[in-house]
């Protein structure tokens, strides 16, 4: 394992730490998530409606309209439980509290009315009385509700026995609850709260938690009371953990087992609201009785009295996203524990959760470490699907609620985090292999080795090239006189001062060869003008060069000049990758490589630095150009035009070059017509050189030595004049 992979490793590992320690700390946003996956299960398979022996009589806004604004006064309450109980019910739960006296009741009314005598209000009805008569030995069970103030708590009218370690502080706390009028809480069969979500800041009605506990005594809901009373059962029977006090697996109703969470909640799975449910309260007040299809839906059936008036403001949404009354969701639990269709999220889902994420984040640091990015990605992708199936088989078979996913954004967390260190890793060995090639190809040659396919494969393209050749002066003289590592060190500067400005100006560094530079335009992309950039590369090469001898850099003290010599040719060459498939090098070879190769060896002959071909010359436009002859080189079969590049566009507008041209094409036609007169041309013109560059007195010294490169460009020479 490299540095770099250990790195990696440890970092990977420190965040699956703090991930899982994140997921075990479980805040608020984690069950958010994970309750909106719950809720999105349940709608792509929400249980289905089952005609059950439960209803709701519905106090709706018809029953409103026919009977007055609610509160309704409670001897219409006594009613409505006498032709309930005459129908058959099995059990009569009423969502509503009956804190308040019936301040309908005729006794109240007339008892605050100004000058009546009280012992007339005693002898009127008390519609209280009426009621709490009316529910004396019938299946009736109160609703209480949650209070902040206060200290009262209902009496309990079942009995409760434990399994396993006592679960009595496992439910939510009960503080206080609102007092029954006395005779009701009396009468009634059973009591049970009508809280459906205790503490739970979250519209959606999840789970429903079936006890409430002041630490002593456990106080059963609504539902499972109603369910209770209606079999006629007087206990609880309820589970807890074999070896921990404090926790609920399940409570047993009658003949009925539900499975509960750990604080005693029983996870709603519900079904789509249908109306079917409902029965309208007008339906069984009505005058003339309620009909045989109301009276045979409420015979042997559970009934939940509530409402679903907009105005009474007591409207609650299911996981399915459906408004619903809150009684129905009372109804829809008892309806779960009917059907036996639970869902459960066992203890130890979060552990497994938990575990997980820390395994699966410990692999995926693994494998993103030490494989290849689309093969991580590949693992992480199954991960993600594995996890998902997992969790929705689980549901749909089973009805067990685990999060998928938690696993999968810590997962994707940690997926991400290991692949963003792994290319940084990357991309900054990349760009040290870049920096390190830097120094042997041009940087148009690395983005074309990056961004083309093909670009590495052998073989080549035939395209028009401008090649330059650079050659130090007497560098065999130069090694002689130097130890072996001072010859390294001179080339070093030299070349490394020198090649700079091929990369300058667009240009291909091709090779070194010893004392040499290869470099070529217009390859590996095209550029444009690259003749012209080719001669600026030369002029600054020359300028470079003047710096480095002035400042002596090369150490070999004041007069030790150093010198070079460039060729510049343009023409047709191949360009492209050559040598075996598993080593070889960006070069060009053809007739123009070896043009200006020769050309650049012309440079010791015509006594001038930098020689340019006529076809490079056409191209070139307002640099300070001067013919220098026709010279026969190597293998040609005709006579090569050079020209000399004296300067750049500030010299061609100098008024000095402009009179050295003059003279300068007087002479060339002094030496074309073999005058007699050239030995006094030549002189002139290296009085007008001096006053352009120095490097003229030595070109103008050699050209009567030349003559015969005047002659006519294309005549016919003999080999060994070639040679």
């Amino acid at each position: 394992m490299t540095r770099v992979q250990q790195i990696g490793v440890a970092i990977g590992l420190a965040i699956v730490a703090m991930l899982t320690i994140l997921r075990a700390d479980d805040p608020g946003i984690f069950k958010l998530i994970r309750g909106v996956t719950f809720d999105e299960y349940q709608r792509l398979v929400p249980r289905t409606f089952e005609p059950m022996p439960v209803r709701v009589i519905d106090i709706d806004e018809a029953s409103l309209r026919e009977f007055g604004q609610w509160p309704w006064p409670r001897d219409r309450m006594a009613l409505l439980v006498d032709r309930l109980s005459a129908m058959g019910a099995s059990a009569i739960a009423f969502d509503i509290l009956f804190a308040e006296p019936d301040r309908l009741s005729p006794r109240n009314v007339v008892s605050e009315v100004a000058g009546v005598d009280p012992s007339l209000a005693e002898k009127l009805p008390d519609n209280d009385e009426i009621f709490a008569r009316s529910i004396a030995e019938k299946p009736v069970v109160l609703g209480f509700g949650l209070s902040n103030e206060g200290h009262y708590r209902p009496p309990v009218k079942a009995g409760f026995a434990f399994t396993g370690e006592s679960p009595v502080s496992a439910p939510p706390y009960l503080g206080a609850s609102t007092p029954l009028r006395p005779q009701l809480e009396a009468n009634a069969a059973g009591l049970g709260h009508i809280s459906l979500n205790p503490g739970n800041p979250s519209p959606v009605v999840r789970a429903v938690p079936l006890f409430l506990t002041d630490g002593e005594q456990l106080y059963p809901n609504l539902a499972i009371e109603a369910l209770r009373v209606a079999q006629g059962a007087s206990t609880y029977v309820l589970s807890g953990a074999p070896d921990r006090a404090g926790i609920m697996t399940s409570a047993k109703i009658g003949d009925f087992v539900v499975p509960l969470t750990a604080v005693g909640e029983l996870w709603l799975y519900v079904s789509p609201d249908r109306a079917e449910r409902y029965i309208s309260a007008r339906q069984v007040l009505a005058a003339e009785g309620a009909s045989p299809e109301v009276a045979a839906a409420v015979n042997g059936s559970i009934v939940f009295v509530g409402t679903s008036a907009a105005g009474l403001q007591d409207i609650r949404v299911t996981a399915l996203g459906e408004n619903v009354p809150g009684v129905s969701l009372h109804a829809q639990a008892v309806e779960q524990i009917l059907s036996g269709h639970f869902l459960s999220r066992p203890d130890w889902a979060d552990g497994l959760e938990i575990l997980v994420i820390a395994v699966l984040g410990c692999l995926l640091v693994v494998v993103t470490t030490f494989v290849s990015p689309a093969v991580a990605l590949i693992c992480g992708l199954l991960a993600t699907a594995m996890a998902l199936l997992a969790s929705w088989l689980s549901f749909l078979y089973a009805g067990l609620l685990f999060d998928p996913l938690a696993p999968i954004v810590s997962g994707s967390i940690i997926h991400f985090a290991a692949t963003s260190f792994k290319i940084l890793v990357i991309d900054r060995e990349r760009r040290a292999v870049r920096r390190a090639f830097g120094h042997y190809l041009s940087p148009s040659l690395l983005h074309r080795i990056e961004h083309t396919r093909d670009a590495l494969r052998l073989g080549g393209d035939d395209r028009e090239l401008t090649v330059m050749f650079v050659d130090v002066r007497n560098f065999t003289e130069i090694s002689e006189r130097l130890a072996p590592t001072d010859v390294v060190a001179f080339l070093n500067t030299l070349l490394d001062a020198l090649s700079r400005h091929v990369v300058a100006n667009e240009g291909t560094l091709d090779k070194f060869i010893g004392d040499s530079i290869m470099a070529f335009w217009n390859a590996p992309i095209d550029v444009a003008d690259h003749q012209t950039k080719a001669v600026r590369a030369a002029l600054a090469m020359r300028e470079t060069l003047a710096e480095l001898n002035a400042g002596d850099a090369f150490g070999f003290g004041p007069g030790q000049e150093v010198g070079i010599g460039i060729g510049i040719h343009t023409g047709l060459a191949c360009v492209g990758n050559m040598g075996a498939k598993t080593r070889f090098n960006y070069s060009a070879v053809g007739d123009a490589v070896n043009v200006a190769a020769r050309l650049e060896s012309c440079c010791k002959e015509v006594g001038f630095d930098i020689l340019i071909s006529d076809s490079t010359a056409r191209s070139v436009r307002g640099m300070a150009l001067i013919e220098a002859g026709a010279i026969p080189l190597k293998g040609k079969s005709s006579r090569t035009q050079i020209l000399a590049v004296v300067g750049d566009e500030r010299v061609a507008g100098s008024a000095e070059f402009s009179a050295l041209v003059v003279t300068h094409q007087q002479l060339m036609q002094a030496l074309f017509a073999h005058s007699k007169n050239t030995r006094k041309l030549i002189g002139a013109a290296k009085l007008r050189a001096a006053g352009v560059i120095d490097g003229l007195a030595e070109f103008y010294q050699r050209l009567s030595g030349r003559t015969d490169h005047f002659r006519e460009p294309n005549d016919r020479f003999e080999n060994s004049a070639a040679d």
